[in-house]
């Protein structure tokens, strides 16, 4: 599950389902599923349809989200493991330099353009929002940490696309957003260093970016490989999201067009018939399934001799099976296989393979378990 920031003009003009989002205004994706929904409802409002150009690809949303995601996830280590009380330092550390009505001003715009649900859905203001607290963090402060996260994403290049969704651009015209913001990465280098290399968290926080400006799948390598230790909760994930991205990537050509319709002649449909009729035992039968090659090296083992054919199988377990109430018997595997299945597991490093049941070469009963004879017998 992870949150992604959109801005309420977006909201407004793709109308999302309330569903989607959480109390704090983030679109929030529980699986590939909803952001699949999501990119649908966008693409249906683009017209995609007539302007692919504008299409919006769901790996893409998805691997915006992980790595969103990875950044929370590194701050929330900063503060667990190095300053419990990091975003009420900074608070006081910017509010010192560009004074605490600009930085309310700024964070009441903030949760007006982004807002949580309740402000969005004009309940409470934005002002009587940053009074409260959410699972007793102030909310000035979740504010201040998803305004740095925010202004970080805004200077991904790999994320300028879809800046649409959490475009800033009313931020820093109207407040003193990036004078904020020059302040938060000042504060964090006076604050001890972090991850891999030791560099200042906003410094760390970068650090996909610079690696990989213009790529959503380098930004998640550089995360999965050099903060993997850190991430380790998120790793399923983010391999997940490269192999999407991956997918969604690969080139297919289906050549020139028209593409021909098959056709098919009634010969085609002439099959042969090959069901049992259904008749009035079926439904009260009780029945054994049995992997043949399996059970008769068990037998073999239990009675002390080579059982290979199915004859050989005692008629004492015949009546065991018939004593337990079953009716039936089914024996998995009993079609002749092809030898080939056989010769390619062994040359892949099984010298003791048998080939696949699945792998049938004729729909016979196989020579080795004693043909049609033995079967009948």
């Amino acid at each position: 599950m992870f949150e992604f920031h959109i801005s309420r003009q977006a909201r407004d003009r793709y109308r999302f389902d309330d569903a989607l989002f959480s109390t704090s205004g983030n679109v929030i994706f529980a699986n590939l599923y909803a952001v699949r929904l999501f990119a649908d409802r966008v693409n249906r409002v683009r017209d995609v349809s007539r302007h692919p150009e504008v299409v919006l690809k769901a790996g893409d949303i998805n691997a915006m989200g992980i790595i969103d995601e990875a950044l929370h996830y590194v701050v929330e280590l900063f503060r667990k493991d190095v300053n419990p009380q990091v975003m009420q330092d900074a608070y006081a550390w910017v509010a010192s330099r560009v004074g605490k009505k600009e930085l309310a001003k700024c964070l009441a715009l903030f949760v007006q353009l982004f807002p949580p649900v309740d402000v969005y859905k004009k309940r409470i203001s934005a002002e009587d929002y940053l009074k409260g607290e959410s699972a007793g963090i102030p909310n000035t402060l979740i504010t201040l940490e998803e305004m740095l996260l925010l202004w970080l994403a805004n200077g991904n290049p790999a994320f300028a696309p879809f800046l649409e969704f959490f475009d800033d651009r009313r931020l820093k015209g109207e407040s003193v957003y990036l004078k904020i913001m020059d302040g938060m990465e000042a504060f964090f280098q006076t604050q001890p260093t972090f991850g891999p290399y030791n560099n200042p968290l906003v410094t760390m926080l970068r650090e996909p970016v610079v690696a990989a400006p213009d790529s959503l799948q380098g930004q998640l390598d550089y995360i999965r490989k050099h903060w993997g230790k850190l991430l380790a909760g998120l790793l399923f994930r983010i391999l997940g999201g490269m192999d999407l991205l991956r997918e969604e990537r690969k080139q297919r050509f289906f050549g020139k067009g028209p593409s021909p319709v098959l056709t098919f002649g009634p010969s085609a449909l002439e099959e042969i018939d090959r069901f049992s009729p259904d008749i009035d035992w079926m439904p009260r039968v009780v029945l054994m399934a049995k992997s043949t090659y399996v059970w008769l090296d068990q037998l073999s083992k239990k009675y002390g001799r080579t059982l290979y054919r199915i004859d050989q199988i005692p008629d004492a377990e015949l009546e065991i099976l018939a004593r337990w109430g079953f009716t039936a018997l089914w024996l998995i595997g009993v079609w002749e296989r092809s030898p080939a299945s056989k010769k390619i597991k062994r040359i892949s490093g099984n010298p003791e393979a048998e080939s696949s049941a699945y792998s049938v070469y004729d729909y016979t009963i196989a020579n080795d378990l004693g043909g049609e004879d033995a079967y009948q017998s």
